[in-house]
């Protein structure tokens, strides 16, 4: 009957999607559609999955760097989290970095609190998928890292990133403090004049959404640093556009500019920025920068 069918789908999208054994993309999402999960609206919290108050378990160190994952982190750290698509292809772009400590990814923007993968792929907890990024500021800027964002993806696709639809996959930048996030709205501004005067992106403005303070959620084990261990599916369906921010002189607060001028310059992202169609290619080791 088409009731028994509708249990037996949901059955099986259960086991597809739980942190034990996380689901193959392509048969994953075929089941996020026959479920409605590709909802392009987002979730009030009054309709959102209440969640529960355990924490998400996770091995608290980076299968690449080596350093920890969970706070508390060294005080010379800093933190930002950014959402480009499926947290997959995200992670690894950002952990590639030079002077990036750690990558995790998780859920964030939404109102269910410590939220299942299952959950979230629903639609009905209001978060995305994102990644957090320890960072020392030292060797890498916040402004390095707003580069990687915006150039790693096509961010006026509104709820979606390529194939991958739904509220779930959105565009957002989640920041930590009120200079980040007076740089992530600069930047952002920036770009959307940027991808405009190139006719690039799906429509011509900039979606991202920025938010300040935000709790981050960690994601289950299985999905950390998913690219880098074996047996992984490289997948990733960002979209970059091809148009670099620009010049951070020309948007940059006043106030801002010494302490968050770049680190790289642009010959770093002629060599090591994300390419057409694919943001994964690469080893999973960090760039050496400057090269030996």
């Amino acid at each position: 009957t088409r009731m028994h069918s509708t249990r037996r789908l949901t059955e099986v999208f259960r086991q597809l999607s739980s942190g034990s054994n996380p689901p193959g993309t392509f048969v994953h999402r075929a089941f996020q559609s026959l479920m409605g999960a590709h909802s392009t609206k987002m979730i009030s919290e009054k309709d959102a999955i209440k969640g529960r108050a355990e924490e998400m378990k996770v091995t608290n160190k980076h299968f690449v760097t080596g350093n920890p994952i969970k706070p508390p982190f060294d005080p010379k750290l800093d933190v930002a989290v950014f959402a480009t698509g499926c947290f997959w292809g995200t992670e690894k772009a950002f952990w590639r970095l030079p002077g990036v400590s750690a990558t995790a990814v998780g859920y964030v923007g939404g109102f269910t609190e410590n939220p299942s993968y299952q959950e979230v792929c629903s639609g009905r907890t209001g978060h995305t998928e994102a990644v957090q990024v320890v960072y020392d500021q030292e060797k890498i800027s916040f402004t390095d890292l707003l580069r990687l964002h915006w150039q790693s993806h096509d961010p006026t696709q509104g709820m979606g990133q390529g194939n991958d639809r739904g509220s779930q996959y959105r565009s957002g930048i989640y920041t930590t403090n009120p200079e980040q996030t007076a740089l992530a709205e600069a930047s952002k501004m920036a770009y959307e004049k940027a991808l405009r005067a190139a006719g690039k992106g799906a429509t011509d403005m900039v979606t991202t959404e920025v938010k300040e303070g935000a709790k981050f959620y960690f994601a289950e084990d299985s999905h950390q640093q998913y690219l880098a261990k074996p047996g992984n599916r490289q997948y990733c369906s960002a979209q970059p556009t091809e148009v670099p921010l620009p010049s951070f002189d020309g948007w940059a607060p006043a106030e801002l500019k010494d302490k968050y001028a770049p680190k790289f310059p642009d010959v770093f992202w002629e060599k090591h920025g994300p390419k057409p169609l694919c943001t994964i290619a690469g080893p999973n080791s960090q760039i050496q920068w400057p090269p030996a």
